[in-house]
């Protein structure tokens, strides 16, 4: 299989969702809409940590991706592991394996996350399809 590569914008919107009594994390809804060479839109859930101080911290997120990828149209899960370490980044988001539907399904990949200084996402996915 040889890997593509997938770019284009994207906007999220992350609101805050019910925790349990007590708990020391912070669990958020993902909305998010993509264009580019992937479109569509994705729903998920995160956990997420952060020190009082706001440079360390961590989150874990799963979310759906429906739409169309390079003209393929089907469904796919993202699942989100990152760190922040006294404000140096770290993030690995991959596409779950055997997750795939409709056009997609077999796809294998890694997406990155780019953050311009104004705020705006852009993504970066490099995947491979039977």
């Amino acid at each position: 299989m040889t890997t593509q590569r997938a770019k284009g914008p994207f906007a999220v919107k992350l609101a805050p969702l019910a925790m349990e009594p007590g708990a020391v994390t912070g669990r958020m809804s993902i909305d998010k809409t993509f264009e580019g060479d992937l479109t569509g839109t994705s729903v998920g859930q995160m956990l997420a940590f952060q020190t009082a101080d706001k440079t360390s911290g961590g989150y874990v997120a799963i979310e759906q991706v429906t739409g169309t990828l390079h003209g393929r149209r089907g469904a796919f899960f993202l699942q989100h592991f990152a760190t922040m370490d006294r404000g140096a980044p770290s993030m690995n988001i991959i596409v779950v394996p055997g997750s795939g539907t409709g056009e997609l399904e077999g796809l294998k990949g890694k997406l990155t996350i780019e953050i311009a200084a104004g705020g705006a996402h852009s993504y970066v996915l490099d995947y491979e399809l039977p």
